[in-house]
């Protein structure tokens, strides 16, 4: 059993990996999926994005979103608005999956639910100078992305970071699904790589109190994505949001600093409460 601090977050830190099979079983369930999307338009390629890609998805399976990125031929630019083309896809996929083919929350997408975890299938076309351009229904436009470049720079930071960004990023992760929900994946990934940006993590316990410290006050600000590209990840947060999700990152700063202040005292089986209380079950019982 736990009882040291180390001990602790490497148990936390296997706690929220996928294994093996559950990678197995994504595999098989996307390819699917690819197939179900090639079988009525001419996709000139396709390929896995998002946190499975990126390394930064966390248990359980059963709540992931696995993004298949697809990548169509230009001329459905011509036919389609970002909602008709949503809407053709989910028409198509509805010949393989007839009751679950529906708009993701972001309209970014279309999702089709498992049993097991959703996979969200994301319509694309390449960008002239680089880059993709992918539909928001909730807009009515087309945004620019490309994912190939954030799993680089996420690579490339985890790399700077001698591999404990990634584990931390799912750490911070798992905050947020315990306590509020608020703050969206991407947004959330990207504001753990600016916050830690050329800072040295020296031990989780000081990393995760430095990140809420800094997160207090860049929670509220624009975020842009780390790839370059214009638009604001924040802007999904209404007033009324941002508000709640800053009162959780505060909480969860207070009781980093209690936790940290326990470990110095020596009282490690109360550090591992305020840890528990930050990160859910998912952080080990003391002992």
């Amino acid at each position: 059993m736990p009882t040291t601090i180390a001990q602790g977050f490497a148990t936390l830190s296997s706690n929220l990996e996928i294994t093996d099979l559950q990678a197995g079983t994504v595999s098989t369930r996307q390819q699917g999926v690819r197939d179900a999307v090639a079988s009525d338009f001419t996709v000139l390629q396709s390929f896995l994005t998002g946190s499975y890609k990126r390394n930064t998805m966390i248990a359980p399976l059963a709540e992931a979103d696995v993004d298949v990125f697809m990548v169509l031929d230009p001329s459905y630019f011509q036919k389609h608005t970002p909602v008709t083309l949503l809407e053709a896809v989910r028409t198509s996929l509805r010949k393989q999956y007839p009751s679950t083919p529906r708009f993701s929350k972001n309209g970014q997408a279309v999702t089709i639910t498992f049993s097991d975890f959703q996979v969200d299938v994301v319509p694309a076309f390449n960008r002239q100078g680089g880059g993709y351009l992918i539909p928001n229904a909730n807009s009515g436009s087309w945004i620019a992305t490309d994912p190939t470049r954030h799993e680089s720079i996420w690579t490339e930071q985890n790399k700077a970071h001698h591999g404990d960004l990634i584990p931390f990023i799912k750490m911070i992760k798992c905050w947020n699904r315990e306590h509020s929900r608020y703050l969206r994946s991407f947004h959330l990934e990207t504001l753990v790589l600016e916050v830690l940006r050329n800072v040295t993590m020296s031990n989780w316990e000081s990393a995760v109190r430095y990140f809420f410290d800094k997160a207090r006050t860049m929670i509220s600000l624009p975020m842009g994505d780390p790839a370059g590209y214009g638009g604001n990840l924040a802007d999904y947060l209404t007033a009324t949001d941002q508000t709640e999700a800053k009162k959780r990152v505060d909480a969860a700063y207070d009781r980093a600093k209690d936790a940290e202040a326990y470990i110095a005292a020596g009282k490690i089986a109360d550090a591992y409460g305020r840890y528990r209380i930050i990160f859910g079950d998912y952080f080990p019982a003391y002992g």
